[in-house]
C-alpha cells in the first residue's frame, strides 16, 4: 500500500504545480495557501480510504467529503458546527459565493485581488481537479489522462489574462505532470520485479530503462520547445517608443487585437490602420458640443527603459455609475456637459471610444466597464466593432490663469509616485533642467516643454526619421527633432515626468470630416496620439506637441496653443479650435506629406526602413546557434572518417640497396613495412567499421573477435552483396593480424573494403536511420554520452577522495586519537 499512498501524494503535489498559471491572474498568493489546504484534504482523505480497502466509488466519496469539510472551514458562513461541519446555511453561504463569482468576474480585471466569490470558485476547481487526478492516476492507473483536467487549469488563466501567459508558471506545471508519470513508472516496475541487463547486471529500479529514457528526453524536449519556441518568434511589444518596425505581424488581419484589454499590443494596431493605403471608416460619432476635443479610447502610463506601455485596467460596470468630475473640480474650471452618439464600423478591440469625463452610458451591458483613473471604457468578453450607444460627458476647459495657480502634488500623492517614474537618461535630464530653470509652478514647467516641441526650436513631423547612435530612441529623438505623433506625444510624456510632473500618453481619434451638423466621421487617418498632464485639484489636462499643421483634424487650446501658427490665430482664452487655413491633409514641410506618406504608428524611432541600416532579429542569432549545434555531431564524424583514412602503404617488401657481406660476399638489403604503421592502419579501420555499424543499428558484439565479427556480418547482413562480403572479410583478418599475430597484415587496400562495407550498410537502412547517420551519426552521441558519465564519474570519485583526505583532519578524530593514547 505504501507506493500507493505515495503516487496519491504525488497527484495531489503535481495537481497544485499544475495550478502554478494561477499566479498570472491573482494580486497576492492567497489562493495558492487555501489551495493548497483543500488539495491536502483531499489527499488525505484518500490515503485514510485506501487504507481502509475502500472500493474506488468508496473513495471518491471520501474525496468528496473532505473537499467539502476543507471549504466549510475556509470559507465559513458563520452556521457551521465545530467550524467546519457544513449546515444548510453553509450551502446557502456558497451557493451566495457562487453567484457573487460570475459577477465579479464581470466587474475585476486581472490581477484580481482576494474576493471571497473568485478565491472559492479557484480553490473548488483546483479542488475538483485533485478528485479527478487522484482518480485517474491511482484509481484507474492512468495518469497520462490526468493530463486532462490538469490542462484543463491552464486553460483558465490563458483564457483570461490580458497577455501570453508567464513561461515560469508552464514549466512548473509541465514538472508536476512528468513526476506523476516517472512516479507511477516506477511504481509499476516495483510491482513487476528486478530488473536486469543483457550481461546480467541488475539494474535499481530508478535507472532508467532505455524506453523510458527516450521518453524522458522527448518530455523535456517538449517543454523546452513549448516554452522557448513562443520567445523565439518575433512578436509585438506595447513600448511607445520603440519602432513598430517592418511589419505590423498582423496574423489575423487585425494587429494586435485581443480578447481583453490589458497589455493589448494597440499601437501595432493603430500602425496596421495607418499602414493601409486606402482610407477606412472606423468611428462614427453625432456630439452636441460645437468644438469637442478628441475621442480617445486607451491610455499607456507604464513607463520603462524601452517606452510608454498599457497598464491593465481595473473597474466596474459601466450601468452601476459614474464618477462626476464636478464633484472633484473647482468652480473655476468651466464644465458643460454634452450628449454623444457612436457608431463604431472598423475599430475592432475590446475598448470603446469616448469622449474624456462620461458621466452616463446607454445601450451598453454590464460587460463593459469603466476605469476612472485611465478614463477608458474596456471589456474581458466583447469587442467594440458594430457597437452604437451613447453617452454624456463633461468637456471641462481650464484657463493658462488657473492652470498656473494649481499647487503642486505632496511627496506622498500615489499618482505623483506612479507616474512621475522615469529611467535614468543623462541628456534628458540635463535638457529637463534647462527647460524648467527658474519656473515657479508647474504650469509653467510644462508650457516650457511644450513650446520647446516648435518648428522654431528645429522640430518638423516626419515619418523618414534618421537613425541616432546614443542608444536611447527618446535621446536620438530630441536629437534628430524629427518624428510624428506617437513620438511627440512619448517625448513630451517622458520630459514632463523628468520635471517631477505626472504625464502620460492618451490616444485616439482627431476631429475628422464634418459630413452634418455635429456629426463626424472618424478615419484611420484621423488616428493620433498626445500627451496628458496631472494638475492637482483639476486632474488630468490634455496637452498636443505634434505640429498642428501635420495632423488632420488636430485642436488647439488656449492653455496649450499651436506655436507655430502665426499670433492672429492665437484661440482666444477657455476655447478651442482646429488651426485655420491649414489643409488637414498636409505636411509640416510638404503639403502633400499625407497623401504620400501617412502616419505608420505611434513610435519613437520607428521611421522609413530603406533609409535605416537592416536590424537582423535577435532570434536569429539563436538559430544560427542552433543550427551550429545540430551540425556538431556531423562535423565530429566527418573528421574521425577523416583521421582514420587508411594511408597508402609500400609493398610487403621491396630491394632497395645492396652491401657487402662477411668475407666479401655480397646481399640485397630489403626494407619492410613498418608493422606499427600497419597496425595502426588496421586499428583505425576497425574502429571506423564499428562506428559505421552503430550509425547503421547494425548490433556491435565487443566480446566477439575480430573473424567472429566478420562472419556473423557475412551471415546476417550482407548476405546478397559479394563486394562487401570480401570487404568485411579483409577487415577483420586485417584486425586479427593487428592484435595477434607478430607479423601484421599489409599491402591490402583497406579503405576500398570500408567504402564497399558502407555502402551496403546504406543501401540495407531506412531513409530515417541513413538520415540520422548523416546529421546525428549515433556513435558520436554514444562517444559523448560515454565521456560524460566518465567525467561524472571521475568527478564523484575525486570528491569522495577528498572528503576521506579531510575526514582524516577531522578535529573530532584527533582529540578522540588523543584522548586514547
Amino acid at each position: 500500500m505504501t507506493p500507493t499512498r505515495n503516487l496519491g501524494f504525488v497527484a495531489a503535489a503535481a495537481t497544485l504545480l499544475a495550478a502554478a498559471p494561477l499566479s498570472a491572474i491573482f494580486e497576492r498568493w492567497t489562493w495558492l495557501i487555501q489551495a493548497a489546504i483543500a488539495v491536502v484534504v483531499v489527499a488525505g482523505a484518500a490515503a485514510l480510504s485506501r487504507l481502509a480497502r475502500f472500493p474506488l466509488w468508496g473513495q471518491v466519496l471520501a474525496m468528496l467529503t473532505g473537499l467539502l469539510l476543507g471549504l466549510t472551514w475556509i470559507f465559513p458562513g458563520g452556521t457551521e458546527l465545530l467550524a467546519f461541519v457544513p449546515t444548510p446555511g453553509t450551502f446557502a453561504h456558497f451557493r451566495d459565493l457562487m453567484g457573487a463569482s460570475l459577477q465579479d468576474m464581470r466587474t475585476y480585471g486581472v490581477k484580481v485581488p482576494d474576493v471571497d466569490s473568485l478565491l472559492f470558485l479557484t480553490v473548488l476547481g483546483i479542488g475538483g481537479v485533485a478528485v479527478v487526478v487522484d482518480v485517474l492516476a491511482v484509481g484507474l492507473r492512468r495518469p497520462a489522462l490526468a493530463g486532462l483536467p490538469m490542462l484543463a487549469i491552464y486553460s483558465v488563466p490563458v483564457a483570461v489574462y490580458v497577455d501570453s501567459v508567464p513561461a515560469t508558471p508552464f514549466v512548473v506545471g509541465a514538472c508536476g505532470y512528468l513526476w506523476l508519470l516517472v512516479t507511477d513508472n516506477v511504481d509499476r516496475v516495483r510491482r513487476f520485479g528486478r530488473r536486469f541487463t543483457g550481461e546480467g547486471r541488475d539494474v535499481d529500479v530508478w535507472e532508467a530503462s532505455p524506453l523510458a529514457a527516450a521518453g524522458r528526453r522527448l518530455a523535456v524536449v517538449g517543454v523546452a520547445l513549448a516554452v522557448a519556441l513562443p520567445l523565439a518568434v518575433p512578436g509585438m511589444t506595447g513600448g511607445l517608443m520603440e519602432a513598430v518596425g517592418n511589419g505590423t505581424g498582423d496574423g489575423n488581419g487585425r494587429p494586435g487585437q485581443g480578447g481583453s484589454p490589458g497589455r493589448i499590443d494597440l499601437f501595432a494596431a493603430l500602425s496596421g490602420q495607418l499602414n493601409q493605403s486606402e482610407v477606412a471608416e472606423m468611428v462614427k460619432v453625432s456630439t452636441n458640443e460645437p468644438t469637442p476635443f478628441y475621442l480617445r479610447f486607451g491610455v499607456a502610463d507604464e513607463l520603462r527603459p524601452d517606452g510608454f506601455r498599457v497598464r491593465v485596467p481595473t473597474g466596474r460596470s459601466v450601468n452601476r455609475g459614474l464618477p462626476d468630475p464636478t464633484e472633484r473640480t473647482g468652480r473655476a474650471v468651466d464644465q458643460r456637459r454634452y450628449r454623444a452618439t457612436v457608431e463604431v464600423k472598423n475599430l475592432n478591440m475590446p475598448l470603446l471610444p469616448v469622449y474624456a469625463e462620461p458621466v452616463k452610458t446607454e445601450d451598453l451591458n454590464n460587460s463593459w466597464l469603466y476605469d476612472p483613473n485611465l478614463q477608458i471604457l474596456f471589456s474581458n468578453r466583447e469587442n467594440s466593432r458594430g457597437k452604437r450607444y451613447a453617452f454624456d460627458y463633461v468637456r471641462s476647459t481650464y484657463s493658462p490663469a488657473l492652470l498656473r495657480g494649481t499647487p503642486s502634488l505632496p511627496a506622498d500623492d500615489p499618482v505623483l509616485r506612479q507616474q512621475t517614474v522615469t529611467p535614468a537618461v543623462r541628456a534628458v535630464d540635463r535638457l529637463v533642467a534647462q527647460l524648467v530653470k527658474g519656473k515657479q509652478n508647474d504650469y509653467d514647467k510644462v508650457r516650457a516643454i511644450y513650446d520647446y516641441f516648435s518648428v522654431e526650436n528645429g522640430f518638423t513631423y516626419s515619418l523618414s526619421t534618421r537613425g541616432g547612435t546614443s542608444g536611447d530612441d527618446i535621446t536620438d529623438f530630441l536629437a534628430t527633432k524629427a518624428g510624428f505623433c506617437q513620438q511627440y506625444a512619448a517625448a513630451m510624456a517622458w520630459l514632463v515626468r523628468a520635471a517631477g510632473i505626472p504625464a502620460r500618453v492618451a490616444f485616439g481619434f482627431t476631429n475628422g470630416s464634418n459630413s452634418d451638423g455635429g456629426t463626424y466621421v472618424l478615419t484611420n487617418r484621423n488616428l493620433h496620439a498626445w500627451t496628458e498632464v496631472y494638475f492637482g485639484g483639476v486632474g488630468w489636462v490634455p496637452f498636443d506637441a505634434t505640429p498642428a499643421a501635420s495632423v488632420a483634424g488636430a485642436v488647439r487650446s488656449a492653455w496649450a496653443p499651436d506655436t507655430d501658427a502665426p499670433e492672429e490665430s492665437t484661440p482666444l482664452p477657455g476655447s478651442t479650435a482646429a488651426p485655420s487655413g491649414a489643409d488637414p491633409s498636409a505636411g509640416a514641410n510638404d503639403p502633400d506629406r499625407l497623401d504620400k506618406d501617412a502616419d505608420q504608428g505611434l513610435s519613437v524611432g520607428g521611421g522609413d526602413a530603406a533609409q535605416q541600416n537592416p536590424v537582423w532579429p535577435w532570434w536569429l542569432a539563436g538559430v544560427l546557434v542552433l543550427l551550429v549545434l545540430l551540425a556538431l555531431p556531423a562535423l565530429r564524424r566527418s573528421a574521425l572518417r577523416r583521421r582514420r583514412r587508411v594511408r597508402a602503404v609500400a609493398p610487403a617488401a621491396s630491394a632497395v640497396a645492396t652491401v657487402p657481406g662477411p668475407r666479401g660476399a655480397v646481399r640485397d638489403l630489403t626494407v619492410g613495412v613498418d608493422p606499427e604503421r600497419a597496425r595502426a592502419d588496421a586499428h583505425a579501420a576497425w574502429d571506423e567499421l564499428l562506428d559505421t555499424l552503430v550509425d547503421y543499428h547494425v548490433r556491435v558484439d565487443r566480446t566477439e573477435t575480430p573473424r567472429a565479427t566478420a562472419e556473423r556480418l557475412v551471415r546476417e547482413t550482407l548476405v546478397e552483396d559479394a563486394g562487401a562480403v570480401t570487404g568485411i572479410r579483409l577487415l577483420g583478418r586485417a584486425e586479427e593480424r593487428a592484435r595477434y599475430a607478430r607479423d601484421p597484415l599489409t599491402g591490402e587496400p583497406l579503405h576500398p573494403a570500408l567504402g564497399s562495407v558502407r555502402g551496403a550498410l546504406a543501401a540495407r537502412a531506412d531513409r530515417r536511420t541513413r538520415i540520422m547517420a548523416a546529421l546525428l551519426p549515433p556513435s558520436v552521441l554514444l562517444r559523448w554520452r560515454t565521456a560524460v558519465t566518465d567525467r561524472s564519474m571521475g568527478l564523484v570519485a575525486t570528491s569522495g577522495r577528498v572528503r576521506d583526505r579531510l575526514l582524516r583532519w577531522n578535529p573530532r578524530r584527533l582529540l578522540a586519537g588523543r584522548v586514547a593514547r
